[in-house]
């Protein structure tokens, strides 16, 4: 399968001095987990238990298979679920396991992105990059075109598993028979067009979204479409599955994953030789009378301290001394950024042998989409985010509301959500200093032109469907009679066999598709509609089971009937995403009263 084509829518106290498993790190809701086959013959997650328990098994991820075109909206399906979040007691989790993947992942980031070595370096390291294919689930989204310089963004979506198979990841919590993949961490690491700032969008693990349907890259099980915590699109056919069901969430296109397992990451926090961090208050994070299950054991005077070993990992797994959750998410986006302007201060290319240790260390922890896993695509890449000054980096997680089904523990993507989405989809700025740029044009009001190719057919002679697609997702309310709207706009701009559909489709995204079979007649008609309504040429999109053209509008395209005038602009995060920038060195992480101590 491919991707690309569309279909016809869219607990008890711990201690704190341990490193095993903590109840405390999420203040989670005990679950349990339904048997299921997972993508590499283990369980997948299922249903939350509301007597107890404790994470599943979990097996370690193959790779990703092949992906295919989805087949329209997906309503929610029994099926097994995945994640929890706060609330009640909880089994016991390893607190190296549930932090060590954040060492990785920064690591992997910090290494990609400062690691500009000769090819030879990287040929030495290829015999460590294991690799699977890109997607392996049904998904409606096409890699848009590239701009009028040639140039393209790239999104790369990076993932922390959660897998207890090997020996080395035994020995950081979980039993041998321990089973079932979970995609614990899931960001998209956004690099502009222009290659002149980056961004990263950490979407919180226990979301409930529709997972498509996705195929075992190994054994070629089908699983079917469900609506459910996406951490557990991983155990339902790898990266590949995780990365479809990231891609209808967002209708963004996602060019490569990295994914993160963690044996060998309790060594990787010494050998980067410490993180500068800052709390403005003395930290004890333990067990309270009012928490007694939490308690990472982070215990540091106010102010800035270099935390490396034991101390990052209980950085990076602290909750409740930091607020919730978001705090949690704030403090490891303050260690991502100081990472990465460590290893660019350092200049390593001025000590190989460190680098190549902690080169080595990173790439043994990887797995690569096959189409970046080669020494020669790596140095690339590399080099590109190399580039990007930490000045021009901004760290943030989607906007989130309780989950209504499960509101003490799970999450619905809120209605900033999609002013995200669409900074990212846009290729807009998302740090102040930057400028808008839209895919397909050179400036922040879109002026769409016809693409090359056979002129398009008079207006009045081209058919087209109108779908309300505002919604966004399956769980939320569409806007009323947009749809309408836009049809009724398009009959006057020409379009007079433009109608509304009766179906709302919900879709994150605003685009134009057009059957593929039409060929460049079908682009360049489809390219006209775009036009009227002031939608970036990079929104037309051919599909290969799109019947006639079919204009849907998307979440991010509530009202008006000038689609231009939605664009966000440069620096126009959302405040609900808690956003941080990557040169921040002032930021000092605030202490709930309670987690307070006199040092």
């Amino acid at each position: 399968m491919r991707d690309g084509a569309m279909g016809g829518g869219q607990g008890a106290a711990s201690n704190h001095g341990d490193l095993g498993w903590d109840d405390g790190l999420y203040r989670d809701d005990a679950r349990s987990y339904a048997p299921g086959t997972g993508y590499d013959g283990g369980q997948i997650p299922g249903q939350r238990s509301p007597h107890g328990g404790g994470d599943g098994p979990e097996p370690i991820p193959g790779g990703p298979g092949a992906g295919g075109a989805d087949d329209g909206a997906e309503g929610r399906a029994a099926g097994p679920g995945g994640g929890h979040r706060r609330g009640g007691p909880r089994r016991q989790r390893s607190r190296k396991r549930k932090v060590l993947r954040w060492v990785a992942i920064v690591a992997a980031v910090a290494v990609l992105g400062t690691a500009g070595a000769a090819y030879g370096y990287y040929e030495y390291l290829s015999s460590k990059i294991r690799k699977g294919e890109r997607v392996s689930g049904k998904t409606n989204v096409a890699k848009p075109k590239a701009n009028a310089d040639g140039t393209s963004a790239m999104n790369i979506m990076i993932l922390g598993s959660d897998s207890r198979l090997s020996a080395a990841d035994q020995k950081l919590g979980g039993a041998a028979d321990s089973a079932g993949a979970r995609a614990d961490v899931i960001m998209i690491a956004h690099l502009s067009a222009d290659r002149s700032n980056m961004s990263v969008v950490s979407i919180p693990r226990d979301t409930r979204v529709d997972i498509p349907e996705c195929e075992d890259p190994k054994t070629h099980h089908i699983y079917p479409k469900v609506n459910t915590i996406i951490n557990a699109s991983l155990g339902r056919g790898g990266p590949g599955c995780t990365l479809a069901a990231v891609q209808n969430l967002t209708n963004v296109y996602i060019d490569h994953w990295l994914m993160i397992d963690f044996s060998g990451v309790v060594k990787m926090a010494d050998v980067l030789g410490g993180v500068e961090v800052c709390v403005q208050h003395s930290v004890w994070d333990r067990p309270t009378k009012y928490i007694k299950h939490g308690g990472s054991g982070l215990k540091l005077t106010a102010g800035k301290h270099i935390i490396k070993g034991t101390q990052a990992l209980q950085w990076l797994r602290t909750r409740d001394a930091f607020g919730d959750d978001s705090g949690r998410a704030k403090a490891q986006h303050m260690y991502m950024s100081s990472l990465i302007r460590t290893l660019r201060e350092q200049n390593l290319f001025g000590n190989p042998a460190r680098l190549n240790k902690i080169a080595t260390t990173a790439m043994g922890a990887f797995e690569v989409s096959s189409e970046i896993g080669t020494p020669k695509k790596l140095y690339d890449l590399g080099m590109e985010l190399k580039s990007v000054s930490p000045s021009r980096m901004t760290m943030l997680t989607m906007p989130h509301d309780a989950d209504p089904e499960d509101p003490n523990a799970h999450y619905v993507p809120s209605k900033d959500a999609s002013t995200v989405w669409s900074l990212l989809r846009n290729d807009v700025a998302m740090d102040a200093g930057g400028k808008a740029q839209t895919p397909g044009t050179a400036s922040p009001t879109p002026k769409p032109t016809t693409p090359s190719g056979p002129p398009a057919a008079a207006p009045a002679t081209i058919p087209v469907t109108v779908v309300n697609g505002t919604a966004g997702t399956s769980d939320q309310q569409a806007v009323g009679h947009r749809a309408t709207d836009i049809a009724t706009a398009l009959n006057t701009a020409g379009f007079t066999q433009a109608k509304p559909s009766q179906t709302a489709v919900p879709s994150p995204g605003t685009s134009v598709v057009y059957p593929a079979a039409s060929g460049e007649q079908g682009r360049s008609d489809a390219a006209s509609v775009a036009k009227a309504m002031k939608i970036p040429v990079s929104n037309v999109k051919p599909s290969a089971t799109a019947t006639a053209i079919t204009l849907t509008v998307g979440a991010d395209w509530k009202k008006g009937t000038d689609y231009s005038t939605t664009l966000p602009k440069a620096g126009g995060v959302p405040k609900s995403a808690d956003s941080y920038n990557g040169a921040d060195k002032t930021g000092c992480m605030p202490i709930q009263p309670i987690y307070r101590w006199a040092g």
